[in-house]
């Protein structure tokens, strides 16, 4: 299963939209020659919740919404250095973001999620 990228799921919901990338700077404050790096996964995603506000709300994502918390979630695993996260990890990230937030994962999940920290399988 291939990893959702930050820069691939806003600017997929920014074209969705049909926002310029010229005016999603306008609305969120960023320089579009340093925005387009973003998008092309050149440069990390923003880190600060108020940059990640300003681009959900540009997007139109409600506060609490699924896409709202996937934004939150996708610049936060982009910040973690990649030669620690293996695939299996990778892909049990977004179980322990719900499960932080306080969303109930399922036992499943939780299970999978017990079994990748423990083993790292």
């Amino acid at each position: 299963m291939k990893e959702m990228q930050f820069s691939e799921f806003v600017k997929d919901h920014r074209v969705n939209n049909r926002i310029s990338l010229r005016e999603f700077c306008r609305q969120t404050d960023f320089d579009p020659s340093n925005w387009s790096k973003i998008e092309r996964g050149v440069l990390a995603p923003p880190k600060t919740p108020e940059q990640l506000n300003k681009i959900a709300t540009a997007l139109g994502f409600e506060k609490d919404s699924d896409n709202y918390k996937t934004l939150f979630e996708l610049a936060a695993i982009e910040a973690i250095p990649k030669k620690i996260l293996d695939q299996e990890v990778l892909n049990k990230l977004p179980i322990f973001f719900r499960t932080v937030r306080g969303d109930t994962p399922t036992e499943e999940e939780l299970n999978k999620l017990i079994s990748v920290l423990k083993n790292g399988k």
